[in-house]
């Protein structure tokens, strides 16, 4: 590695590169004028030039030589994870930087890129192409495949970030020291592996629109790097549901904890609730009329009473009880199912004993009796709600203890805090 005579650095931006010998000199030049001219605070260039077997190895060094800033490190096995994954390690800088070497993405984009995480709004920056406010060049079939691969993420992992596979990213330094060590992809699946970790830890993600054209001749294979992504995808998938992987602990440790939310008067609960469930009956109703006109009356009722009790669930959680985030999202839709089959219970005991009085009640007396069911269900529902499901442990995830620092909703908030301590001294 050719080393840098300054290690006090605040960008270092990496380019992997692999037999890259017929634009590399002439890409890592734009990109080192774009620097000289545009970038904030000190920065450097390193190469990573990951078992070339052409002369691109020579030419990086002659760069690294002639270049002020710009340096070369080589690796010994092929990967673009593992190249990155190289040179962030080593890296002395704060923020650390991704551009592919073709420069597909266009530079004006690098300075809004790492701002947020300059000045620690943000742990992660990517260039968004999905974004609306995007302007890209590409074929039909690299848009069909990037469109259909970002949204299997968002069905799968529930993925909140537009675009995994974006060559434009950036992460502070002190971030990338926590994940690097549990992303194990050392090709194509290295971004989104580092992604999808990084929002399961809590850390905030800074999208950039950018302006991108496609590399007419880029040696990316497209069917083996989907086939590599969908291989990823299962391993990670599995990790997080055994548990192999710590996301609770990087969460613990380097997440940002939603603020603490006061806490909602019971009448206010009430009310809440109230309204909510109001609207949830109408909506049971109105989807049980839809719905038992092609199936029958008990299979109409379940599916009705199951979409609005999910949606039901997600309001009060919301509005009534004052949950946000996805944390512990999952066992509330859970535990809310649980009051579904209670609530289904006592719903189709109903059905089940009008039919016995009479056996052609007619749609609308069947809604009236369900309905009124269904109300009943909705007192025990927020009973059981308020209880059980959105029960206060004491201390949620996130919250912090009684004696910890409670961190400032904002500025003003800050300041305060700030005046409120000065005059406790």
């Amino acid at each position: 590695m050719t080393q840098d005579p300054a290690p006090d650095l605040d960008l270092d931006v990496v380019v992997p590169v692999h037999n890259e010998h017929e634009t590399l000199e002439q890409s890592i030049a734009l990109l080192h004028a774009h620097l000289r001219a545009e970038a904030p605070g000190s920065w450097r260039i390193t190469i990573a030039d990951n078992a070339s077997t052409d002369g691109t190895a020579a030419i990086a060094e002659g760069l690294a030589a002639r270049l002020d800033r710009v340096v070369v490190v080589h690796l010994a096995e092929k990967g673009r994870g593992r190249a990155l994954k190289a040179a962030w390690s080593a890296s002395p800088a704060r923020v650390l930087v991704y551009l592919d070497e073709d420069l597909s993405t266009d530079l004006r984009a690098l300075q809004p890129l790492v701002a947020p995480l300059l000045s620690g709004h943000s742990d992660l920056a990517i260039g968004s192409r999905l974004a609306s406010a995007s302007r890209i060049v590409r074929g039909g079939k690299r848009e069909f495949v990037s469109r259909s691969y970002n949204a299997l993420l968002r069905g799968t992992f529930g993925a909140r970030f537009s675009d995994a596979q974006c060559g434009f990213k950036a992460i502070r330094a002190d971030v990338a020291r926590r994940l690097l060590p549990y992303v194990e992809d050392t090709g194509w699946f290295f971004d989104t592996e580092l992604l999808i970790l990084a929002e399961r830890a809590g850390l905030r993600i800074h999208e950039v629109p950018v302006d991108w054209v496609d590399d007419p001749h880029s040696s990316v294979d497209i069917v083996a790097t989907a086939t590599a992504d969908l291989k990823g995808m299962v391993r990670v998938g599995t990790g997080l549901a055994r548990g192999r992987i710590p996301v609770d602990d990087l969460y613990r440790d380097i997440g940002r904890h939603p603020f603490a939310q006061p806490r909602t008067p019971l009448i206010a609960q009430v009310v809440r609730f109230g309204v909510i469930g109001a609207l949830s009956t109408i909506a049971y109703a109105l989807v049980y009329l839809v719905l038992q006109v092609v199936m029958p009356a008990q299979t109409a009722n379940f599916l009705a009473l199951l979409v609005t009790a999910i949606a039901n669930t997600a309001a009060n959680r919301r509005f009534t009880f004052g949950i946000r985030g996805r944390t512990g999202a999952t066992t509330h839709h859970l535990q809310g199912l649980v009051v579904f089959g209670i609530a289904w219970a006592l719903t189709s005991g109903s059905l089940v004993l009008l039919h016995a009085a009479d056996p052609h009640p007619g749609a609308f007396v069947e809604v009236g009796v369900l309905t009124i069911a269904n109300l009943v269900a909705t007192l025990l529902r927020f009973a059981l709600l308020k209880i059980w499901v959105f029960r206060d442990p004491g201390r949620r995830r996130g919250e912090p203890a009684p004696d910890e620092p409670v961190e400032p909703l904002s500025t003003r908030h800050h300041l305060t805090l700030l005046a409120q301590e000065a005059n406790r001294s």
